[in-house]
């Protein structure tokens, strides 16, 4: 009887670091851990087209002139529109 409660006890703990090994690989989170939170969905940036290249970039990223017109870099800004 000792026997068998080892061997059940043994198969136990295999299965559970099998099923923990195994999630990790997926990228699921097991049973019990905590979850991270989403805050929602990824805000979108808004996008303007350089006025000498047409490249498009972040608002963030664009160097205007006076006139408000955005470039790309101050090599085009320089260069004006086309």
């Amino acid at each position: 009887m000792k026997y068998l409660l080892l061997v059940l006890v043994v198969g136990v703990v295999l299965a559970v670091m099998s099923a923990r090994r195994r999630s990790a690989v997926d990228g699921r989170t097991p049973r019990g851990a905590a979850r991270p939170r989403r805050g929602g969905a990824p805000q979108a940036e808004p996008m303007l087209a350089c006025a000498h290249c047409g490249v498009h970039l972040p608002r963030e990223d664009a160097v205007q002139d006076a006139g408000g017109r955005a470039y790309c870099g101050p090599a085009h800004r320089l260069a004006g529109p086309r």
